[in-house]
């Protein structure tokens, strides 16, 4: 049930209260609000709207655009350092901040592992960690392409940039379809063309990296996904101790190398052959959220005591079993008042209006047994309203 946690001493601690900046209002940011006070943290979100979800939990909102220079520098006049709940924002301009003394956590040279597929799979792959059979291309006539995909059939296609929730990833089932899909994403990116592979499960790592390199990981978790979006999440993950060990040795390195700070979250497949990198994102992840009740300190919390300077709280999960689930709205509302009303389920709202596949809050069973919580968190979960299924 234990996480894993290095220590390093802070130097110097912050004795008063932080003032912490979010590029970006949605859910993610929300839960940042909820977590902030307890972390000792003041939150200012930028966000494109009033109506962010953020908004509602957030101390500060200043609304613009993440890619609005002039935003992003009424932001940084407000806080002592700036974060991020998700990846959409310009690189350049996050190091200009960086260049003229802006605090950012994670940094523009840490992010571009996230904002930039091709770079990651490049340095990950330079650096001996495991990843499907890859090459990067910027048109369908790349001279790379025709050999790699006589060896590989019909692959994966991602775009490096832009792409979430399954967004920008794509499944050819034919050569001649892959071909019509990396012209068409190469018009706006390059394209990461992958390997498919038979897989066997999927896991995932959510890890956190305090700004001296104090280092905590959270229990590895199993989860399920349709249609590239994560459905389900389960704690504990059903795997041998030697694939724990791996996972975990994989997220040091990876957290060492990438120089995050804050929580970095890995997802992996079950090959074959073992553990492969399959995404990284250094900010709060979906995958992460069981920990708000499952463990002795949420992700939410740690992200924000990283990202200010402040030692990390144990990621030791406080209980036996946790199932959480998505809620992407079905084409019929559904009732939170039901959901909520089903014994045991924690129901999260992100404060949105409804609207059929959109994301709109999640629910998290714990206790003892972790099939029962597994019914649970479906039965809260099909009463809020979800698309999703049941697996």
């Amino acid at each position: 049930m234990t996480g894993i946690v290095t220590v390093v001493l802070i130097d110097s601690q912050p004795t008063g209260p932080v003032s912490v900046g979010v590029v970006g209002g949605g859910q993610l940011a929300r839960m940042m609000g909820e977590a902030a006070h307890g972390a000792g943290v003041i939150l200012t979100v930028l966000a494109t709207s009033a109506d962010d979800s953020a908004v509602a939990t957030a101390d500060v909102t200043i609304i613009g655009s993440p890619e609005d220079a002039d935003a992003l520098d009424e932001l940084a006049s407000h806080v002592d350092v700036i974060t991020f709940d998700h990846e959409l924002v310009d690189l350049d301009q996050i190091a200009a901040l960086e260049a003229r003394g802006v605090v950012v956590r994670p940094n523009a040279r840490a992010l571009r592992f996230a904002v930039d597929k091709g770079h990651q799979r490049r340095a990950f792959d330079a650096a001996g960690i495991p990843l499907p059979r890859f090459i990067v291309v910027t048109s369908s006539s790349d001279p790379m392409l025709k050999g790699f995909l006589d060896g590989v059939g019909p692959p994966v296609l991602k775009a490096a940039r832009g792409g979430y929730d399954g967004r920008g990833v794509l499944f050819p089932q034919s050569r001649v379809e892959a071909i019509v899909m990396i012209e068409e994403l190469s018009a706006t990116t390059s394209v990461v063309v992958e390997e498919r592979l038979n897989l066997r499960g999927e896991l995932a790592l959510v890890v956190v990296r305090g700004v001296n390199g104090e280092y905590a990981s959270y229990p590895l978790v199993s989860t399920v996904q349709a249609k590239g979006m994560c459905v389900e999440v389960r704690y504990p993950a059903d795997v041998d101790a030697s694939t724990m060990l791996e996972a975990n040795r994989l997220g040091r390195k990876i957290a060492n190398l990438v120089g995050a700070v804050g929580v970095l979250a890995i997802e992996f497949f079950v090959g074959d052959h073992g553990l492969v990198v399959n995404e990284i994102a250094l900010r709060p992840h979906n995958t992460g959220h069981w920990t708000i009740e499952g463990a002795r300190t949420s992700q939410f919390t740690n992200h924000l005591l990283a990202v200010s300077g402040r030692a990390l709280g144990s990621t030791e999960a406080i209980v036996e079993a946790a199932v959480m689930v998505n809620v992407v709205g079905a084409d019929v509302p559904g009732s939170i008042e039901n959901a909520t009303g089903v014994p045991g389920a924690h129901v999260h709202d992100y404060g949105k209006s409804w609207r059929a596949d959109r994301k709109l809050g999640h629910v998290t069973v714990v206790g003892d047994d972790a099939r029962a919580a597994h019914v649970t968190a479906w039965e809260s979960a099909r009463a809020y309203g979800t698309r999703t299924r049941e697996t």
